[in-house]
Protein backbone atom coordinates (compact mmCIF):
# COMPACT_ATOMS: atom_id res chain seq x y z
CA UNK A 1 0.00 0.00 0.00
CA UNK A 2 1.47 3.35 -1.03
CA UNK A 3 2.35 5.65 1.83
CA UNK A 4 1.72 9.35 1.80
CA UNK A 5 4.84 10.72 3.44
CA UNK A 6 3.90 14.30 2.61
CA UNK A 7 6.74 16.69 1.83
CA UNK A 8 9.72 17.91 3.72
CA UNK A 9 8.82 20.81 5.99
CA UNK A 10 9.53 24.04 4.12
CA UNK A 11 7.51 26.83 5.79
CA UNK A 12 7.16 30.17 4.02
CA UNK A 13 9.42 32.95 5.23
CA UNK A 14 7.47 35.34 7.41
CA UNK A 15 8.41 38.42 9.35
CA UNK A 16 6.47 37.77 12.56
CA UNK A 17 5.51 41.21 13.89
CA UNK A 18 2.52 40.10 15.93
CA UNK A 19 2.24 39.62 19.70
CA UNK A 20 4.22 36.35 19.53
CA UNK A 21 5.71 34.03 18.63
CA UNK A 22 8.34 36.03 16.79
CA UNK A 23 11.23 34.94 14.60
CA UNK A 24 13.81 33.06 16.65
CA UNK A 25 17.40 34.27 16.69
CA UNK A 26 19.54 32.15 14.29
CA UNK A 27 22.00 31.44 17.10
CA UNK A 28 19.21 29.91 19.17
CA UNK A 29 18.16 27.67 16.27
CA UNK A 30 21.77 26.60 15.70
CA UNK A 31 22.18 25.75 19.38
CA UNK A 32 19.06 23.58 19.20
CA UNK A 33 20.62 21.52 16.40
CA UNK A 34 23.37 20.27 18.75
CA UNK A 35 23.54 16.56 19.57
CA UNK A 36 21.60 14.85 22.37
CA UNK A 37 23.08 14.04 25.75
CA UNK A 38 21.89 11.70 28.47
CA UNK A 39 19.94 13.63 31.08
CA UNK A 40 22.46 12.91 33.84
CA UNK A 41 25.65 13.11 31.80
CA UNK A 42 28.00 15.52 33.58
CA UNK A 43 28.06 17.71 30.48
CA UNK A 44 24.26 17.90 30.53
CA UNK A 45 24.00 18.70 34.23
CA UNK A 46 26.69 21.34 33.73
CA UNK A 47 24.51 22.94 31.04
CA UNK A 48 21.59 22.86 33.47
CA UNK A 49 23.63 24.63 36.14
CA UNK A 50 24.84 27.21 33.62
CA UNK A 51 21.26 27.82 32.49
CA UNK A 52 20.21 28.47 36.09
CA UNK A 53 23.03 30.97 36.51
CA UNK A 54 22.21 32.75 33.24
CA UNK A 55 18.51 33.10 34.07
CA UNK A 56 19.23 34.56 37.49
CA UNK A 57 20.69 37.50 35.58
CA UNK A 58 17.77 37.57 33.11
CA UNK A 59 15.27 37.67 36.00
CA UNK A 60 17.47 40.17 37.88
CA UNK A 61 17.49 37.97 40.98
CA UNK A 62 19.68 36.08 43.40
CA UNK A 63 17.08 33.30 43.76
CA UNK A 64 18.70 29.88 43.98
CA UNK A 65 15.62 28.29 42.43
CA UNK A 66 15.80 29.68 38.91
CA UNK A 67 15.41 27.07 36.17
CA UNK A 68 13.24 25.87 33.27
CA UNK A 69 9.82 24.23 33.23
CA UNK A 70 9.46 22.05 30.13
CA UNK A 71 6.54 23.28 28.04
CA UNK A 72 5.37 26.55 26.56
CA UNK A 73 5.01 29.65 28.73
CA UNK A 74 1.66 28.38 30.01
CA UNK A 75 3.47 25.42 31.57
CA UNK A 76 5.31 27.87 33.81
CA UNK A 77 2.07 29.62 34.73
CA UNK A 78 0.31 26.38 35.60
CA UNK A 79 3.31 24.98 37.50
CA UNK A 80 3.46 28.15 39.60
CA UNK A 81 -0.24 28.22 40.43
CA UNK A 82 -0.73 24.50 41.09
CA UNK A 83 2.37 24.42 43.32
CA UNK A 84 1.57 27.60 45.27
CA UNK A 85 -2.21 27.49 45.68
CA UNK A 86 -3.68 24.75 47.84
CA UNK A 87 -7.17 23.39 47.09
CA UNK A 88 -9.76 25.60 48.75
CA UNK A 89 -7.27 28.39 49.45
CA UNK A 90 -7.96 31.92 48.28
CA UNK A 91 -6.19 33.24 45.19
CA UNK A 92 -6.48 36.96 44.44
CA UNK A 93 -6.12 37.72 40.71
CA UNK A 94 -5.83 41.04 38.91
CA UNK A 95 -7.95 40.68 35.77
CA UNK A 96 -7.63 43.39 33.13
CA UNK A 97 -7.23 41.33 29.96
CA UNK A 98 -7.28 37.85 28.47
CA UNK A 99 -4.40 36.48 30.50
CA UNK A 100 -5.73 37.57 33.87
CA UNK A 101 -8.80 35.56 32.92
CA UNK A 102 -6.49 32.64 32.07
CA UNK A 103 -5.20 32.68 35.65
CA UNK A 104 -8.81 32.25 36.81
CA UNK A 105 -9.33 29.37 34.37
CA UNK A 106 -6.30 27.53 35.74
CA UNK A 107 -7.26 28.34 39.35
CA UNK A 108 -10.75 26.90 38.86
CA UNK A 109 -9.25 23.62 37.70
CA UNK A 110 -7.03 23.33 40.78
CA UNK A 111 -9.89 24.01 43.17
CA UNK A 112 -8.85 27.45 44.41
CA UNK A 113 -11.29 29.94 45.90
CA UNK A 114 -10.95 32.76 43.40
CA UNK A 115 -11.07 36.41 44.41
CA UNK A 116 -10.63 39.07 41.75
CA UNK A 117 -9.64 42.66 41.25
CA UNK A 118 -11.44 43.31 37.97
CA UNK A 119 -10.58 46.27 35.77
CA UNK A 120 -11.61 47.32 32.25
CA UNK A 121 -9.34 45.81 29.58
CA UNK A 122 -6.37 48.12 29.16
CA UNK A 123 -6.25 49.51 32.72
CA UNK A 124 -3.71 48.66 35.43
CA UNK A 125 -4.15 48.23 39.17
CA UNK A 126 -2.80 50.79 41.63
CA UNK A 127 -0.98 49.78 44.82
CA UNK A 128 -3.94 51.17 46.78
CA UNK A 129 -6.38 48.95 44.88
CA UNK A 130 -4.14 45.91 45.40
CA UNK A 131 -3.73 46.63 49.13
CA UNK A 132 -7.48 47.09 49.60
CA UNK A 133 -8.12 43.77 47.85
CA UNK A 134 -5.51 42.01 50.01
CA UNK A 135 -7.16 43.37 53.14
CA UNK A 136 -10.66 42.42 51.95
CA UNK A 137 -9.98 38.92 50.71
CA UNK A 138 -6.98 37.75 52.82
CA UNK A 139 -5.73 35.38 50.09
CA UNK A 140 -3.00 32.76 50.31
CA UNK A 141 -1.58 33.88 46.95
CA UNK A 142 -1.74 37.05 44.83
CA UNK A 143 -1.31 36.67 41.03
CA UNK A 144 -1.13 39.09 38.12
CA UNK A 145 0.18 39.53 34.59
CA UNK A 146 3.19 41.82 34.16
CA UNK A 147 2.62 42.50 30.46
CA UNK A 148 -0.68 41.41 28.95
CA UNK A 149 -0.35 41.20 25.16
CA UNK A 150 -4.14 41.17 24.81
CA UNK A 151 -4.20 44.82 25.95
CA UNK A 152 -0.54 45.80 25.35
CA UNK A 153 -0.38 47.26 28.87
CA UNK A 154 2.22 46.53 31.57
CA UNK A 155 1.15 46.28 35.22
CA UNK A 156 3.55 48.22 37.51
CA UNK A 157 4.96 45.81 40.10
CA UNK A 158 7.19 48.05 42.24
CA UNK A 159 5.96 47.68 45.82
CA UNK A 160 3.68 44.71 45.13
CA UNK A 161 5.95 42.14 46.77
CA UNK A 162 6.35 44.31 49.86
CA UNK A 163 2.58 44.66 50.16
CA UNK A 164 2.08 40.91 49.86
CA UNK A 165 4.69 40.21 52.54
CA UNK A 166 3.03 42.79 54.82
CA UNK A 167 -0.16 40.71 54.73
CA UNK A 168 1.49 37.27 54.70
CA UNK A 169 0.59 36.56 51.07
CA UNK A 170 2.70 34.76 48.47
CA UNK A 171 2.99 36.57 45.12
CA UNK A 172 3.20 35.44 41.50
CA UNK A 173 3.66 37.38 38.25
CA UNK A 174 3.50 36.10 34.69
CA UNK A 175 6.23 37.82 32.65
CA UNK A 176 5.82 35.74 29.49
CA UNK A 177 5.49 38.78 27.24
CA UNK A 178 8.06 41.01 28.92
CA UNK A 179 10.99 38.77 29.91
CA UNK A 180 13.94 39.79 27.76
CA UNK A 181 12.39 43.05 26.55
CA UNK A 182 11.43 44.97 29.67
CA UNK A 183 13.09 44.97 33.08
CA UNK A 184 11.77 42.03 35.12
CA UNK A 185 13.12 43.19 38.48
CA UNK A 186 12.27 40.12 40.54
CA UNK A 187 14.30 40.99 43.64
CA UNK A 188 13.56 44.73 43.54
CA UNK A 189 9.83 44.00 43.24
CA UNK A 190 9.97 41.35 45.97
CA UNK A 191 7.67 39.07 43.94
CA UNK A 192 8.00 35.45 45.08
CA UNK A 193 7.54 33.61 41.79
CA UNK A 194 7.92 34.93 38.25
CA UNK A 195 7.65 32.84 35.08
CA UNK A 196 8.26 33.62 31.43
CA UNK A 197 8.63 32.13 27.97
CA UNK A 198 11.09 32.09 25.10
CA UNK A 199 8.86 32.92 22.13
CA UNK A 200 8.56 36.66 22.60
CA UNK A 201 11.32 39.04 23.74
CA UNK A 202 13.78 36.22 24.51
CA UNK A 203 14.02 35.48 20.78
CA UNK A 204 13.50 31.72 20.97
CA UNK A 205 10.81 29.22 20.00
CA UNK A 206 7.89 28.29 22.26
CA UNK A 207 8.54 25.22 24.37
CA UNK A 208 10.40 26.27 27.51
CA UNK A 209 9.23 28.35 30.48
CA UNK A 210 11.95 29.97 32.61
CA UNK A 211 10.87 30.43 36.23
CA UNK A 212 12.36 31.89 39.39
CA UNK A 213 11.23 31.15 42.95
CA UNK A 214 12.10 32.94 46.18
CA UNK A 215 13.30 31.01 49.23
CA UNK A 216 10.03 31.95 50.94
CA UNK A 217 7.96 30.44 48.15
CA UNK A 218 10.29 27.42 47.87
CA UNK A 219 9.73 26.64 51.55
CA UNK A 220 5.98 26.69 50.99
CA UNK A 221 6.25 24.51 47.88
CA UNK A 222 8.54 21.98 49.61
CA UNK A 223 5.99 21.71 52.43
CA UNK A 224 3.63 20.28 49.77
CA UNK A 225 6.22 17.82 48.48
CA UNK A 226 5.28 14.22 47.69
CA UNK A 227 7.81 12.16 45.73
CA UNK A 228 6.22 9.58 43.41
CA UNK A 229 6.53 5.93 44.42
CA UNK A 230 8.82 4.77 41.63
CA UNK A 231 11.64 7.18 42.47
CA UNK A 232 11.39 7.43 46.27
CA UNK A 233 14.43 6.70 48.36
CA UNK A 234 14.42 5.13 51.79
CA UNK A 235 15.23 8.53 53.29
CA UNK A 236 12.58 10.48 51.33
CA UNK A 237 10.54 12.84 53.47
CA UNK A 238 7.27 14.27 52.20
CA UNK A 239 5.93 17.66 53.19
CA UNK A 240 3.23 18.26 55.79
CA UNK A 241 0.84 20.29 53.63
CA UNK A 242 -1.58 19.23 50.88
CA UNK A 243 -0.01 17.36 47.97
CA UNK A 244 0.52 19.35 44.76
CA UNK A 245 -2.31 18.34 42.43
CA UNK A 246 -0.16 17.76 39.35
CA UNK A 247 2.71 15.34 38.87
CA UNK A 248 4.24 16.95 35.80
CA UNK A 249 3.94 20.50 37.17
CA UNK A 250 4.96 19.58 40.74
CA UNK A 251 7.62 22.21 41.34
CA UNK A 252 8.82 20.45 44.49
CA UNK A 253 9.93 17.45 42.43
CA UNK A 254 11.14 19.62 39.55
CA UNK A 255 13.29 21.59 41.99
CA UNK A 256 14.82 18.36 43.24
CA UNK A 257 15.51 17.42 39.61
CA UNK A 258 17.43 20.68 39.08
CA UNK A 259 19.24 20.36 42.44
CA UNK A 260 22.24 18.23 43.36
CA UNK A 261 19.77 15.42 44.13
CA UNK A 262 18.99 15.06 40.38
CA UNK A 263 15.68 13.37 41.18
CA UNK A 264 14.65 11.47 38.06
CA UNK A 265 11.31 13.28 37.77
CA UNK A 266 11.27 13.65 33.98
CA UNK A 267 13.60 13.73 30.99
CA UNK A 268 14.74 17.26 30.36
CA UNK A 269 13.78 18.70 26.96
CA UNK A 270 17.39 18.80 25.82
CA UNK A 271 17.09 20.86 22.66
CA UNK A 272 14.85 23.38 24.42
CA UNK A 273 17.43 23.73 27.18
CA UNK A 274 20.09 24.38 24.54
CA UNK A 275 17.87 27.05 22.98
CA UNK A 276 16.95 28.66 26.30
CA UNK A 277 20.59 28.76 27.36
CA UNK A 278 21.63 30.43 24.10
CA UNK A 279 18.76 32.94 24.25
CA UNK A 280 19.94 34.03 27.69
CA UNK A 281 23.57 34.21 26.52
CA UNK A 282 22.58 36.49 23.63
CA UNK A 283 20.62 38.77 25.95
CA UNK A 284 23.42 39.05 28.50
CA UNK A 285 26.05 39.65 25.80
CA UNK A 286 23.95 42.57 24.57
CA UNK A 287 23.53 43.87 28.13
CA UNK A 288 20.27 44.33 30.01
CA UNK A 289 20.06 48.10 29.66
CA UNK A 290 20.96 48.01 25.95
CA UNK A 291 18.39 45.27 25.42
CA UNK A 292 15.62 47.19 27.13
CA UNK A 293 16.57 50.39 25.28
CA UNK A 294 16.42 48.58 21.92
CA UNK A 295 12.88 47.38 22.63
CA UNK A 296 11.84 50.80 23.86
CA UNK A 297 13.22 52.47 20.73
CA UNK A 298 11.36 50.04 18.47
CA UNK A 299 8.10 50.64 20.35
CA UNK A 300 8.49 54.42 20.31
CA UNK A 301 9.14 54.37 16.56
CA UNK A 302 6.18 52.06 15.94
CA UNK A 303 3.83 54.31 17.91
CA UNK A 304 5.11 57.44 16.14
CA UNK A 305 4.73 55.79 12.75
CA UNK A 306 1.18 54.64 13.49
CA UNK A 307 0.13 58.09 14.62
CA UNK A 308 1.69 59.67 11.54
CA UNK A 309 -0.53 57.37 9.48
CA UNK A 310 -3.50 58.97 11.27
CA UNK A 311 -4.11 55.85 13.34
CA UNK A 312 -5.13 55.90 16.99
CA UNK A 313 -2.98 53.93 19.42
CA UNK A 314 -4.77 51.89 22.08
CA UNK A 315 -4.28 52.52 25.78
CA UNK A 316 -2.37 54.78 28.10
CA UNK A 317 1.14 55.71 26.99
CA UNK A 318 2.31 55.66 30.62
CA UNK A 319 1.68 51.93 30.97
CA UNK A 320 2.32 50.75 27.41
CA UNK A 321 4.48 47.67 27.00
CA UNK A 322 7.65 48.44 25.07
CA UNK A 323 7.27 45.44 22.80
CA UNK A 324 3.63 45.27 21.65
CA UNK A 325 1.54 48.15 20.31
CA UNK A 326 -2.24 48.14 20.01
CA UNK A 327 -3.68 50.13 17.10
CA UNK A 328 -7.37 50.91 16.63
CA UNK A 329 -8.67 49.67 13.27
CA UNK A 330 -9.94 52.78 11.45
CA UNK A 331 -13.64 53.24 10.83
CA UNK A 332 -14.66 51.60 7.55
CA UNK A 333 -11.49 49.50 7.22
CA UNK A 334 -11.71 45.71 7.20
CA UNK A 335 -9.03 44.74 9.70
CA UNK A 336 -8.75 41.14 8.54
CA UNK A 337 -8.29 42.25 4.94
CA UNK A 338 -5.36 44.42 6.03
CA UNK A 339 -3.81 41.49 7.93
CA UNK A 340 -4.29 39.23 4.90
CA UNK A 341 -2.68 41.77 2.56
CA UNK A 342 0.23 42.21 4.99
CA UNK A 343 0.80 38.46 4.99
CA UNK A 344 0.18 37.68 1.32
CA UNK A 345 1.82 40.73 -0.28
CA UNK A 346 4.64 41.43 2.16
CA UNK A 347 5.13 38.22 4.18
CA UNK A 348 4.51 40.14 7.41
CA UNK A 349 2.27 38.90 10.20
CA UNK A 350 0.52 41.26 12.62
CA UNK A 351 -1.95 40.20 15.30
CA UNK A 352 -5.65 40.42 15.86
CA UNK A 353 -7.28 40.77 19.31
CA UNK A 354 -9.51 38.97 21.83
CA UNK A 355 -12.55 39.56 23.99
CA UNK A 356 -13.99 43.09 23.96
CA UNK A 357 -11.15 44.22 21.66
CA UNK A 358 -11.71 41.50 19.03
CA UNK A 359 -12.06 43.07 15.60
CA UNK A 360 -11.29 46.51 17.05
CA UNK A 361 -7.51 46.64 17.33
CA UNK A 362 -4.44 45.18 15.69
CA UNK A 363 -1.50 44.19 17.88
CA UNK A 364 1.93 44.79 16.37
CA UNK A 365 4.97 43.41 18.16
CA UNK A 366 8.62 44.35 17.90
CA UNK A 367 10.28 41.77 20.11
CA UNK A 368 13.57 39.99 20.52
CA UNK A 369 15.30 39.44 17.17
CA UNK A 370 12.64 41.60 15.48
CA UNK A 371 12.97 44.70 17.67
CA UNK A 372 15.25 46.44 15.18
CA UNK A 373 14.98 49.52 13.01
CA UNK A 374 14.65 48.00 9.54
CA UNK A 375 11.93 45.55 10.60
CA UNK A 376 9.90 48.32 12.21
CA UNK A 377 10.24 50.43 9.06
CA UNK A 378 9.29 47.53 6.77
CA UNK A 379 6.21 46.84 8.86
CA UNK A 380 5.07 50.46 8.81
CA UNK A 381 5.67 50.77 5.06
CA UNK A 382 3.65 47.62 4.39
CA UNK A 383 0.88 48.73 6.74
CA UNK A 384 0.61 52.06 4.90
CA UNK A 385 0.21 50.34 1.51
CA UNK A 386 -2.35 47.84 2.83
CA UNK A 387 -4.37 50.57 4.54
CA UNK A 388 -4.43 52.59 1.33
CA UNK A 389 -5.71 49.54 -0.54
CA UNK A 390 -8.57 49.35 1.95
CA UNK A 391 -9.45 53.03 1.53
CA UNK A 392 -7.66 54.63 4.49
CA UNK A 393 -6.28 58.02 3.51
CA UNK A 394 -2.93 59.03 4.98
CA UNK A 395 0.10 60.90 3.68
CA UNK A 396 2.34 58.47 1.80
CA UNK A 397 5.63 57.86 3.59
CA UNK A 398 4.50 59.63 6.75
CA UNK A 399 4.72 56.52 8.95
CA UNK A 400 8.24 55.60 7.91
CA UNK A 401 9.39 59.23 8.14
CA UNK A 402 8.02 59.58 11.68
CA UNK A 403 9.65 56.32 12.78
CA UNK A 404 12.97 57.35 11.24
CA UNK A 405 12.77 60.67 13.08
CA UNK A 406 12.35 58.82 16.38
CA UNK A 407 15.34 56.61 15.62
CA UNK A 408 17.50 59.59 14.65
Amino acid sequence: MAQNLFGQIDPPQRLLMGPGPVNAHPRVLRAMAADMLGQFDPEMTAYMNETMQLYRQVFMTENRWTFLVDGTARAGIEAALVSLVEPGAKLLIVRAGRFGLLLSEIAQRIGAEICTLDLPWGEVATLEQIENALIEHKPQVFACIHGDTSTTMAQPLAGVGELCRKYGVLSYADATATLGGMAVETDAWGVDVVSGGLQKCMGGPPGSAPITISDRAAEHIMARKHVEAGIRGADTLDGNRSRIASNYFDLAMVMDYWSEKRLNHHTEATTMLYGAREAARIMLEEGLEARFARHSAASTAMVAGARALELKVFGNDTYRMTNVTGIWIPEGVNGENVRMRMRDDFGIEIGTAFGPLAGKIWRIGAMGYNAVKHKVLLTLAALEVCLAAEGHKAQRGAGVDAALAEYS
